[in-house]
């Protein structure tokens, strides 16, 4: 239903956990390259636990090629999850369809992807002040499940 992409993601437990998520909601998940990790990572697989074969999962290069694949897929929306963001996650009226980007987890998305054309708006997870980020996995369950809580959870049980 959703599109959730992790761009140039450092750490393998988080992956893990968002293919495992992406597995019980029905999110396609997209890695965009270059992956801090391998993808047969022992702390990826544990993360996931047995839910790779039941996650749809694609990765990408780069991000140009993550674009396209969107496209292609018909997704016309794309948000950006960064903490400059003033909108929040909530903001939004989501629809199938929608790419959800989050970035590293050092340093967030990078600059040409939040500044980038296709990026429909940037939005936030609230947080208490003086607090940089949220752990990444955290903050796509928190988002996909907002998006999906707002159909009804179509197709959960």
């Amino acid at each position: 239903m959703f599109h959730v992409v992790l761009v140039e993601p450092e750490i393998p437990g988080n992956a893990g956990a968002a293919i495992r998520l992406s597995a019980t909601t029905g999110a396609h998940l997209h890695l965009v390259r270059p992956l801090g990790f391998d993808l047969e990572d022992s702390k990826l697989r544990r993360a996931g636990l047995d839910y790779h074969d039941l996650a749809r999962t694609t990765v990408h290069d780069d991000v140009e090629a993550l674009w396209a694949a969107l496209a292609d897929l018909g997704s016309r929306r794309a948000y950006a999850l960064t903490s400059s963001a003033t909108r929040w996650y909530t903001d939004v009226a989501y629809e199938p369809g929608d790419a959800l980007l989050f970035g590293r987890e050092s340093v967030g998305l990078p600059e040409h992807v939040v500044a980038d054309p296709r990026t429909t708006d940037r939005l936030r997870i609230p947080m208490l002040p003086q607090r940089r980020s949220l752990n990444a996995s955290n903050a796509v369950a928190v988002v996909v499940h907002e998006a999906w809580r707002q159909h009804a959870f179509a197709g959960g049980a």
